[in-house]
């Protein structure tokens, strides 16, 4: 979820078999270019798992292209966002960019024609069976730029899902059992609020609290729910059981201290902190934090799936798009292919990232094995959910502000759910 800015360290594991069914032709035509010359922007930072793992791509492109010059360029997320349709339309487009998959951003851009159709490449390269359809479902969009179906717009090499962080060595100074159920994390967390501890971090500010409703919202949902929710595929009801459940629930954490009223104002920056500091025993949060707390947090630590539940938030990354201005697009589907291979989603693996295409006995590192294990239990049963702002434009910020209101005590679930149904209804198309 770039939207509103969780940052991305993620990425996706082991490759899943069966090819995906392509609804139409690619737009393979190679621009006007020289062929001398890949002009490529991203915004990974070059310590993360993506940053490493592209430059050491950037580096295999000149290898395999003697004579070939890669201008690359680092954009910053937001000025990406800003400025990617005036950019896109004119000529000074670049060859291939990183952008944010989903219907307000990608799907936004293909719908305005300013995006190549990849779906020919995805075939001969084999990439659409390099990914599973979860991981998937965020490159291909349909004429609407309702995203999970119909032409690819943009490639995806890795993966991000959410996940229970825990501080063992709290668990063990506090003398309380590291939870395997729903039912025991519960009981870890009133044992440490008798203790003085509030054992969940969270930022009221950002995206954090939104994701912890969300979550308890999924573990009571199924996919057919989901596909409503994200897909319009069907009637969403907030007053439904699941989000009724989450409310309330969320409401009476609240209430017993498992989440402080504090962290109403706390962005996700200070929640992860809080955790790499050794300060909060448990954190709910995403793949994007794992490398950096495999760097940072000199504690024992390990991370978990939600318990009690199939689902959790979670997505394909970022997307390799390549403008439909680009001047040479046959180098740039060359530099996704090598994104794709073995040899850099292996770094990328091992960089604390999740890659779609790895080699699972090349991923050396004991918490990078656990990072992907985990993932590809989570693929196999279907398991990304998305994330509750996507649906429809400007739902971040509802989000926030009405769970802010939920944790104050400002706004009751009912009021809560009544706010979200009217944002939603006003943003979805009509059914």
């Amino acid at each position: 979820m770039l939207t509103a800015r969780r940052r991305v360290v993620a990425a996706a594991a082991v490759v899943v078999s069966g090819a995906l069914l392509l609804t139409s032709c690619g737009d393979s035509d190679s621009g006007s270019g020289d062929g001398k010359t890949l002009k490529l922007w991203h915004y990974e930072g070059p310590d993360s798992a993506m940053g490493v793992a592209w430059n050491e791509a950037i580096k295999e492109f000149k290898a395999k292209h003697p004579g070939v010059k890669v201008e690359f360029e680092e954009k910053g997320f937001e000025q990406i966002q800003k400025t990617a349709p005036m950019i896109l339309n004119s000529s000074d487009a670049p060859d291939l960019m990183e952008y944010n998959k989903g219907n307000a951003t990608a799907g936004q851009l293909s719908k305005q024609g300013l995006l190549t159709d990849l779906s020919t490449e995805a075939t001969k390269r084999g990439w659409d069976k390099k990914l599973s359809a979860g991981v998937a479902t965020t490159s291909k969009y349909d004429a609407n730029g309702v995203m999970g179906s119909g032409k690819w717009y943009g490639v995806t090499n890795y993966a991000e899902y959410t996940m229970t962080f825990y501080n063992k060595a709290l668990f063990k100074k506090y003398g309380i059992a590291e939870p395997k159920t729903f039912d025991e994390l519960t009981a870890a967390m009133d044992a440490f609020v008798k203790k003085g501890v509030t054992p969940l971090a969270n930022g009221g500010a950002e995206y954090l609290a939104q994701q912890y409703l969300y979550q308890l919202a999924l573990s009571k949902a199924d996919r057919t729910w989901v596909d409503k929710y994200e897909l319009y595929k069907g009637k969403t009801d907030f007053h439904d059981a699941a989000w009724t459940y989450a409310a309330n629930t969320f409401a009476d954490w609240v209430k017993k201290g498992y989440i402080s009223k504090k962290s109403t104002s706390t962005k996700a920056e200070d929640a992860g902190v809080s955790f790499i500091q050794g300060k909060a025993p448990i954190l709910f949060s995403g793949s994007w934090w794992y490398g950096r707390f495999q760097s940072e947090a000199k504690f024992d630590w390990d991370s978990t799936l939600w318990p009690g539940s199939n689902l959790t938030l979670g997505s394909g990354g970022n997307l390799w798009v390549v403008p439909k201005n680009a001047k040479n697009k046959e180098l740039a589907y060359d530099f996704i292919d090598i994104t794709m291979s073995k040899k850099i989603q292996n770094l990328l693996g091992n960089k604390g990232g999740v890659p779609v295409a790895a080699d699972a006995s090349a991923i050396t590192d004991p918490k990078s094995k656990t990072l992907i294990d985990n993932f590809n239990t989570l693929s196999q049963r279907d398991g990304l959910a998305f994330y509750p702002d996507w649906p429809v434009t400007g739902f971040y910020d509802v989000l926030v502000s009405e769970t802010q209101k939920l944790m104050t005590g400002n706004e009751k679930p009912d009021a809560y759910l009544d706010a979200l149904q009217q944002a939603y209804d006003k943003g979805a198309p009509k059914q």
